[in-house]
C-alpha cells in the first residue's frame, strides 16, 4: 500500500513561493517585462489584499460614496518579496514621535522602547514590525489575483506600445492571419490591421503569406496598441528604395518627390549630392535590377524614376516622361504650366485616363495643361 505523505503548511507555502518566482521568470522572458517591475506589481497587489484583511480584522474599513472603499490607517503597511525564493513578508511601519496623533502608525519613545526592547531608538526613527499572516483568505486572495492580472495587462500594453510606436513610418514584415475586408497581419507580439482602403487594388492575400507593410500609426487604446498599416502609402515605395539602393540609404541620392497611384504607377524624382553618381542609374540598377526588385514587392506596379530639377520647367518636362516635350511655359503666380508636345506624343503625355499627366502634376505641384504641336499652332 502506497504511503501518503502529507505536506506541512510551511512546505506548501514554500512551493507556492517557488511557483510564483517561476511564473514571474516565465512572464519576464515571454512578455519582455523586467523582473523588478513584475515583483513590484505582485507586491502592490498583495499589499492591497493585506490592507483589506487588516482593515477588516481591526474594524477600520470605511465605505465611501459611489461604492468606493477606503481602508483607513493602513498606509504604513508594506509587502516585500524575496526575488530568489519568492517568500513574501508583510511589515507595518511606526514613526517615533514626541506626541502621538495617530496610534496606528506612531509611537512615543517609551512605547517604541517597550515594543522594540533590543534596539537603540530615538525620536524620528521609523521602526518596522513584521505582521503575522496566516493567509489572506479566499476573498482577499481573489482580489490580489485580479489586481495582478490587471496590472500585468496594463504593463504589457505599455511595453507593446513603447516597442511598436517606435516602428511608425517604417516598413515591417508580418504574416497574414485573417483575410476579409480588413486583413489582420501578425507582427510577432501584436496584430496589425490593413484596412481595405490601405490595400493595393486587386491584391489578394492568403493566410500564411509574408507581406511587407508601412506602419502608418500606432494608437494606445484600453485594449492595447492598435497598429494601422498600409500598402498604398507613398512612403512605402521610398522605404523599399532605401532598402534596395545603398546610395539612397546613405544619402548620396535623395528622393526629392514622389507621387503614386497604388497598384498602377509611381513617379519618383531623384537627385544626386555627388556629381559622379547618376541618381536615376543608381535607382534603376544594372539591367533594371534595383527598380525591378521594388516593382516585384509591389506586385508589378510601374515605377518611373526621373531626374529632379530646381527649374520647374525642366522638372515638369522630366515628370511627363516617357513622353517627349517640346516646350514648357510656367506661370509661377498661378502654379500653372502650359506644355506643348509632338502630335504623336499627346496620348502618351496624358496617359491612360489621364494618369501620366495627373501623376506629373502631383509630383511637381503644378497644374499642367498639355497641347499637341498642331493644337498650339491653331491657337496662335
Amino acid at each position: 500500500m502506497k504511503k501518503v505523505v502529507k505536506k506541512s503548511a510551511e512546505e506548501l507555502k514554500n512551493e507556492d513561493f517557488k511557483e510564483l518566482i517561476t511564473a514571474i521568470d516565465l512572464i519576464e522572458k515571454e512578455r519582455d517585462i523586467d523582473k523588478e517591475v513584475l515583483l513590484k506589481i505582485v507586491e502592490d497587489s498583495l499589499l492591497q489584499a493585506c490592507k483589506v484583511q487588516f482593515a477588516k480584522k481591526t474594524g477600520e474599513e470605511q465605505f465611501l460614496p459611489a461604492g468606493k472603499v477606503q481602508y483607513a490607517n493602513c498606509d504604513n503597511i508594506r509587502v516585500h518579496i524575496d526575488p530568489v525564493t519568492g517568500e513574501y513578508k508583510v511589515f507595518r511601519d511606526f514613526t517615533v514621535v514626541d506626541e502621538v496623533m495617530d496610534e496606528t502608525c506612531e509611537l512615543t519613545l517609551e512605547q517604541a522602547q517597550a515594543k522594540f526592547p533590543l534596539r537603540e531608538i530615538q525620536v524620528g526613527d521609523v521602526l518596522s514590525e513584521e505582521v503575522e499572516t496566516k493567509g489572506f483568505g479566499r476573498i482577499a486572495a481573489g482580489q490580489a489575483k485580479q489586481q495582478i492580472v490587471q496590472k500585468l495587462r496594463e504593463k504589457e500594453r505599455e511595453v507593446l506600445f513603447k516597442t511598436y510606436s517606435g516602428m511608425e513610418k517604417e516598413v515591417v514584415t508580418g504574416i497574414v492571419k485573417y483575410t476579409k475586408n480588413n486583413v489582420i497581419i501578425s507582427l510577432d507580439k501584436i496584430d496589425a490591421t490593413l484596412i481595405s482602403t490601405e490595400q493595393i487594388p486587386g491584391e489578394v492575400f492568403h493566410t500564411g503569406d509574408r507581406v511587407k507593410v508601412y506602419v502608418v500609426e500606432v494608437k494606445d487604446t484600453t485594449k492595447g496598441p492598435r497598429v494601422i498599416v498600409s500598402r498604398t502609402h507613398p512612403e512605402l515605395v521610398k522605404r523599399f528604395f532605401e532598402n534596395e539602393v545603398s546610395e539612397v540609404a546613405d544619402g548620396t541620392v535623395e528622393i526629392k518627390a514622389l507621387s503614386r497611384e497604388a497598384g498602377k504607377r509611381t513617379k519618383m524624382a531623384v537627385y544626386s549630392n555627388d556629381p559622379k553618381v547618376d541618381p536615376v542609374g543608381a535607382c534603376v540598377g544594372v539591367n533594371g535590377s534595383r527598380v525591378n526588385a521594388v516593382v516585384e514587392e509591389l506586385n508589378g506596379e510601374k515605377i518611373d524614376v526621373i531626374n529632379w530639377s530646381d527649374d520647374p520647367a525642366h522638372l515638369i518636362a522630366n515628370a511627363l516622361s516617357p513622353a517627349e516635350v517640346i516646350s514648357v511655359d510656367v506661370i509661377e503666380e498661378e502654379r500653372l504650366a502650359n506644355v506643348i508636345v509632338p502630335d504623336d506624343q499627346l496620348t502618351l503625355a496624358i496617359g491612360s485616363k489621364g494618369q501620366n499627366a495627373r501623376l506629373a502634376a502631383r509630383l511637381t505641384g503644378y497644374k499642367i495643361d498639355i497641347k499637341s504641336e498642331s493644337q498650339a499652332a491653331e491657337l496662335m
